[in-house]
């Protein structure tokens, strides 16, 4: 599956581990499949999203399907799983589709949540 948008990269299992445990910015991680309809409602909202807060988030999708060890990895089961994760750790993940602004939030309170614990 292509990103959603420029700024919403597909990312697989070859270069999951450069394109997100490595990044320095937190990045949300949507584990998708192209027959997923909710997986689909999500891609403008990642791109909003994405667009949104270029400075301090990355958003990138890993299609099941073709990358079953990220997949299998982090136990992915329900599409769209997302999973926010921060120097190269997962620190939040929720199962289904959200409203942009509820997702945002969710985003929002687990960065801050993690920097007050590092």
């Amino acid at each position: 599956m292509a990103g959603t948008s420029e700024l919403v990269a597909a990312v697989g299992d070859a270069d999951f581990a450069a394109q997100v445990l490595a990044s320095e910015l937190p990045v949300l991680v949507e584990f998708t499949a192209d027959w997923c309809p909710p997986c689909r409602m999500m891609a403008p909202v990642l791109a909003e999203l994405a667009a949104e807060r270029v400075a301090e988030l990355r958003v990138v999708t890993v299609d099941v399907d073709v990358n079953p060890e990220t997949q299998a990895g982090y136990g992915v089961l329900s599409m769209p799983t997302m999973m926010l994760f921060r120097d190269g750790e997962p620190i939040w993940s929720a199962v289904g589709a959200r409203p942009k602004r509820k997702l945002g939030q969710e985003l929002t309170d687990a960065i801050a949540r993690a920097r007050a614990a590092a």
